[in-house]
């Protein structure tokens, strides 16, 4: 192999083709009504998946995903030589905790609801300088558990306000390798914080959508394409008002992404009116992605995909303290 890779501004061009060899998928019975029922690995008719707690279920969650991608690939466990996960707890326990069920390296990041290009984007430098073989990206979220976090107990029964979304309960992982049939991996964008002031924790799609058309736009400049080159173009957990926003100001700079554009959190649910803006979490694009996507590229109904997950990079004690939200994307393109 020849270990060489080249960046160009925030763009890592990956020459040695690192592939996603397979994926694998779980989410809940809300999330499977929709339009990642069909794909998913396992769908859950109870989201606490025999579990005592929320958190408890959110770590079974991503330990299946993990599990599943890795024999959907035909690999032991042992084959795999190092795991890249995170979630959205406290010290990332559900990444944590399930790498303890595996006999793998772990490399645990924190990209906030952008944990699955991070993941993917790390997984395939590895491989491709070689310095791995087989590499496992992961993330997942679960709905109670990131209300008990980052808004309220859901025993208050607290109204949603109109620009919130509904964070996504389901966990999404894939074996990137060296070699085998697969999606290949050709570039990644590394994004940069972006903070455009919003202070308003549940208007997440307002505060990603600037961070996710930077890097987007930049991905453009650094690769030498256009909208017109991809099948999709698709954003991570901004929600029906985030997407609009990032249409807009891609627009305002020359780049017109409306007709193939498609949102993560806009599209999961089944009615999205009924969700107000849709989905969030870092589950999200985990779940679109290693599902729906996934199996749309492996189809040939897509051949060159964008992906740019979104993550707004806040905590409780900075909202308490009156911080803006400094938000951040990260991108991968995907050639079948």
């Amino acid at each position: 192999m020849q270990m060489q890779e080249t960046l160009r501004g925030h763009t890592i061009h990956f020459k040695n083709a690192p592939r996603i060899i397979a994926t694998g998928s779980i989410a809940g019975p809300k999330e499977c009504a929709g339009i990642a029922g069909a794909s998913v690995d396992r769908a859950l008719d109870d989201d606490m998946f025999g579990e005592s707690t929320f958190e408890k279920a959110e770590c079974k969650m991503l330990s299946y995903a993990i599990d599943s991608a890795i024999c959907n690939a035909g690999l032991d466990r042992e084959r795999i030589d190092v795991l890249f996960s995170g979630d959205l707890l406290n010290q990332i326990i559900s990444a944590s905790f399930a790498a303890r069920d595996f006999a793998i390296p772990f490399l645990g990041v924190y990209s906030a609801c952008s944990t699955m290009s991070e993941s993917i984007m790390l997984a395939a430098a590895m491989v491709n300088a070689g310095y791995v073989k087989n590499a496992v990206a992961a993330t997942g979220s679960h709905f109670a558990s990131a209300e008990r976090q980052y808004r309220y107990p859901l025993e208050q029964g607290t109204t949603r306000p109109p620009q919130s979304q509904w964070t996504v309960t389901g966990a999404g992982a894939c074996v990137i390798s060296d070699r085998g049939e697969g999606i290949r991996i050709a570039n990644a964008t590394m994004g940069q914080v972006v903070d455009y002031g919003v202070t308003d924790v549940n208007n997440m799609g307002a505060a990603m959508a600037p961070a996710c058309a930077h890097t987007i736009i930049r991905h453009f400049r650094d690769t030498d394409t256009g909208p017109e080159d991809y099948d999709l173009i698709l954003s991570g957990d901004l929600g029906a008002l985030g997407s609009r926003l990032l249409k807009d100001l891609c627009w305002e700079k020359g780049y017109d992404i409306s007709q193939n554009h498609a949102d993560c959190g806009e599209i999961i649910y089944d009615v999205v009116e009924d969700e107000f803006q849709g989905g969030s979490g870092a589950g999200c694009s985990a779940v679109i992605f290693n599902s729906y996507v996934m199996s749309k590229l492996r189809g040939k109904l897509f051949k060159r995909v964008l992906f740019a997950a979104t993550g707004a990079l806040l905590s409780t004690v900075s909202s308490g303290q009156g911080e803006s939200i400094p938000c951040i994307s990260h991108a991968v393109e995907l050639r079948a």
